[in-house]
């Protein structure tokens, strides 16, 4: 049974009567994809199997994956992820990674399962028939780590580094996960976790199902490693681990060194390299995920090898070899924001959008706008991406820069729940931001960021000394008010 109501409910408002339009449908379809707990409900429900194999009481769940299956997939979870938090659905996304963490064990060579059913207990019974006979695939390990990281960042919520189950996870997927899928090629004094290049149930490299096979290492995958290390930095401050930390975060540093002197080669655009074969023979050219999921880890140098492997992505997919499947195409405007191309990352946005009613490419799925992960990443598209909200609730601060697109004149999301409370943000145009700290108590430190080096920044009116900063090759103009609770803040660059 599905859940009545959404426990959050943030509001969009805007000059662009589009973005409300979208972020309004998205945010009622995400809703309605929620189970309701202790609902009984049906398990190993599949196309093969239409009623089930039995029943079990539902958990705290949300669907994440086909519309006709009774689960939840965890490539499609770590994306939705952002977006459920921002209808309210914490508890959900609490007991949805602990069941993928509980699932990875040694018996499963620290491999998560690929699906659970509503109960978050019984693995889908298509996808796992024995513990060495399951469909994996090397980025999502890591891609559930970065995402727990991600929602200990929006909540503060002290499980994400507390709890012994996720714990032990995120320790395994960064450690001995890597050491027991790192066998078949050398890479010097890193490691990256590889793939058996024997198909989806025996453990593939890359989430691109079509172009996987053979493969040993792929972009998705080392790009995702490079995301859990800095993730486990994260979730090891939370605990404060600061020694264990900065060995995390020279992981980083040393795997993203090795990717852009070694492992991508020296070409650029359709000649960076973004996989090796089992025999060791770099692949390039376009391969979708694998090829998609460098930039938007950012495993990437900034600069113009960069920008060139951006421009090459965009021509393939509008070109005739772009993916006819939205869940590869719901990945582009995080890609695009992430890497500062806001107006290509809103038509994505757009083109999804438009895209809803059109039949989905697995035709039992119905139209793509019923595929769940489309209203739960517009969601977050518009939050995280548009309004460029990054919150780090456990230690009372938030980041904004404004992301609009060309022709948005304003852009505000109220109601945007950040650890116990939630605030509002305002951006007119690239210049002026407002935020609200709607909390009854507590104060935020804001760090408000305008692209580019101006010569004036205003704090509620009153001139502030003009500092600056880079972050990931991009030079912003900042300033880091206190709000209290309560208050309203509003930060202006000029020049």
């Amino acid at each position: 049974m599905i859940s009545p109501a959404a426990p959050a409910e943030p509001k969009v408002t805007s000059s662009d009567p589009e973005v409300v339009a979208m972020f309004d449908w998205a945010r009622k379809k995400a809703n309605s994809w929620v189970q309701l707990p202790g609902t009984t409900g049906p398990i190993n429900v599949d196309e093969y199997q239409t009623g089930g194999t039995g029943t079990a009481p539902y958990a705290p769940t949300y669907w994440a994956g086909y519309a006709n299956r009774s689960a939840y997939y965890s490539r499609d979870m770590t994306h939705q992820l952002a977006g459920a938090h921002l209808i309210g659905l914490d508890t959900e996304n609490e007991t949805m990674l602990r069941s993928y963490a509980a699932s990875a064990t040694a018996e499963h060579k620290y491999f998560p399962v690929w699906s659970l059913n509503f109960d978050a207990k019984t693995y889908l019974s298509i996808d796992y028939k024995s513990p060495d006979n399951f469909v994996r695939e090397v980025p999502t390990t890591f891609e559930l780590v970065e995402k727990a990281a991600q929602a200990y960042l929006w909540t503060g919520d002290r499980r994400y580094v507390d709890d012994p189950v996720l714990w032990d996870f995120y320790r395994h997927a960064t450690e001995q996960f890597i050491d027991l899928h790192n066998s078949a090629r050398p890479n010097g004094k890193v490691k990256v976790a590889e793939g058996t290049g024997n198909g989806i149930f025996s453990g593939a490299a890359s989430y691109n199902e079509q172009d996987g096979d053979g493969l040993a290492e792929a972009g998705d995958g080392i790009a995702s490693e490079y995301q859990a290390y800095l993730a486990m930095a994260v979730l090891a401050r939370g605990k404060g681990d600061t020694a264990l930390a900065r060995t995390y975060d020279k992981r980083a540093a040393d795997l993203k060194a090795y990717f852009n002197d070694d492992w991508s080669g020296t070409g650029s655009g359709a000649d960076m390299v973004r996989a090796y074969t089992l025999s060791g023979t770099p692949v390039t050219g376009w391969g979708k995920e694998n090829s998609v999921f460098m930039p938007m880890k950012q495993i990437i140098e900034p600069g113009a090898r960069g920008d060139a492997y951006l421009d090459y992505i965009e021509a393939q997919e509008l070109g005739p070899e772009g993916s006819p499947n939205i869940e590869s195409t719901m990945y582009l405007p995080d890609m695009f924001f992430k890497n500062n191309r806001d107006d290509t990352a809103w038509q994505w946005m757009k083109k999804i959008y438009g895209e809803r009613e059109l039949q989905h490419v697995n035709s039992s799925q119905g139209p793509n706008g019923d595929y769940p992960e489309v209203s739960f990443t517009l969601v977050s598209q518009t939050v995280e991406g548009l309004m460029g909200i990054a919150p780090d609730a456990a230690d009372h601060r938030v980041t904004t820069q404004s992301r609009l697109p060309s022709g948005m004149k304003w852009l505000q999301a109220a109601d945007v729940p950040v650890g116990t409370g939630t605030i509002t943000v305002r951006h007119d145009g690239a210049t002026r931001t407002t935020l609200t700290n709607n909390a009854h108590g507590g104060a935020y430190q804001w760090e408000a960021r305008f692209p580019g080096v101006h010569k004036k920044i205003k704090v509620n009116g009153v001139p502030q000394r003009v500092r600056t900063k880079t972050v990931g090759g991009v030079t912003y103009t900042y300033a880091t008010p206190t709000v209290r609770a309560g208050a309203t803040a509003v930060v202006q660059v000029a020049d």
